[in-house]
């Protein structure tokens, strides 16, 4: 498995504000009011009159250390600080590199590691983040917090991914706008999951009432409901154990009455 990352990192609506005119550029929303740039051909040409490999060299990053782009991450970082972020990892072995700009001026890096067997904590891109102040949002006692994935940035593998994120969310006007949208969206999704539990039969659970006995009782026709009573008395057997045909029947016929189903009853 893959991973590729070769991005300016700070808060979402400063990354906005700067990067406003620059063609095919987008900001990919993160966690914690935080955005991602993706540095491309393109914005290096643009910003800095760089290809992506000027400046690069045996173990050095591309553009870290282009005093060009340096001198565009410094301009940037007057309205916030900014981290330069790079990674490169093909089946577990790769690389970070990261550094910190701050009102205007480099205030720390680049940090360059291939060697990741030390505290997570002082890996570069964690580093980084920690000085953009973003925080571990657990305050449960663990091993490590890692902040790479605190802030979001599994969520996609590749440059392309990142591209298509930023893309994606450019109809927001604001950091809020767009993170209010994706609280709705996962309330959605959650609601989504929970309707289809209703309506899933739990394996080697018994029931008191088969499927046929169901439709005759309520005067259903098959179809989902039929799936959410079957359920209801599975859920009913887990939590008191067996129930008798006659108390299944009167059982389901006061959840009938509560649904607003159609539900008739015989």
């Amino acid at each position: 498995m893959s991973y590729e990352l070769n991005a300016v990192i700070g808060r979402f609506d400063v990354l906005r504000s700067q990067t406003a005119g620059i063609r095919e550029t987008a900001v990919a929303p993160l966690r914690q009011r935080m955005g991602l740039v993706p540095v491309t051909t393109q914005l290096l040409g643009e910003t800095a009159g760089l290809t992506d490999q000027d400046g690069a060299g045996p173990g050095r990053p591309s553009t870290v250390t282009s005093p060009a782009f340096e001198q565009t991450l410094s301009y940037w970082s007057r309205g916030g600080p900014i981290a330069y972020v790079e990674a490169d990892f093909h089946g577990g072995d790769g690389y970070q590199t990261a550094a910190v700009w701050r009102n205007g001026a480099k205030a720390w890096g680049p940090a360059h590691t291939w060697d990741f067997t030390g505290p997570r904590e002082d890996w570069p891109i964690n580093a980084a983040l920690a000085l953009l102040d973003v925080v571990a949002s657990s305050s449960e006692r663990v091993s490590y917090h890692d902040l790479f994935l605190e802030v979001g940035l599994g969520w996609e593998q590749d440059m392309d991914g990142w591209q298509s994120a930023g893309q994606a969310a450019r109809w927001a006007a604001t950091y809020n706008e767009w993170h209010q949208e994706y609280l709705a969206k996962q309330e959605r999704a959650a609601r989504a999951v929970a309707e289809f539990e209703k309506f899933r039969r739990l394996p080697g659970v018994p029931v008191a009432l088969d499927g046929k006995a169901i439709m005759g009782l309520l005067a259903l026709p098959p179809g989902p409901l039929v799936g959410a009573a079957t359920r209801y008395l599975q859920d009913l057997h887990l939590e008191h154990g067996p129930l008798s045909r006659e108390e299944a029947v009167a059982r389901l016929r006061a959840w009938a009455a509560e649904q607003d189903t159609g539900c008739r009853g015989r």
